[in-house]
């Protein structure tokens, strides 16, 4: 199987919330990069909700990652999650968590300059 995967994924296990519209269902984070996640499939969750709001807590609550999310894909018991918006304070968190789990901060930076516009 070809690997299309361009961001390095952490393996990262946490519980999260995935809000859409009128539901609200825990998960569980399995890995997480700069433009997705993969997540248990909640129970009980309609599979025809295609957007929705991943919210992963850390440290105690005390900082919070806040992506817009896609489902990417489906398959068993998971969720791939593509991210589509970031705010500022959540991408600082991630990239410290990616920074910290890579090991390598000139790997993050090029992850980091392909999430931008050409040009910029």
């Amino acid at each position: 199987m070809h690997e299309r995967r361009r961001h390095a994924r952490i393996a990262f296990n946490v519980s999260a919330e995935l809000i859409a519209a009128d539901h609200r269902a825990p998960t569980e984070i399995y890995d997480l990069s700069l433009k997705g996640a993969l997540v248990s499939l909640p129970e009980g969750w309609p599979q025809e909700i295609k957007s929705a709001l991943l919210v992963i807590r850390l440290q105690g609550n005390e900082a919070v990652i806040t992506m817009q999310v896609s489902v990417a894909h489906l398959h068993d018991s998971h969720l791939g999650l593509f991210c589509h918006h970031i705010d500022i304070d959540s991408i600082t968190h991630l990239r410290r968590l990616i920074e910290l789990n890579l090991g390598d901060e000139t790997l993050l930076q090029r992850e980091l300059a392909e999430l931008l516009p050409p040009g910029e």
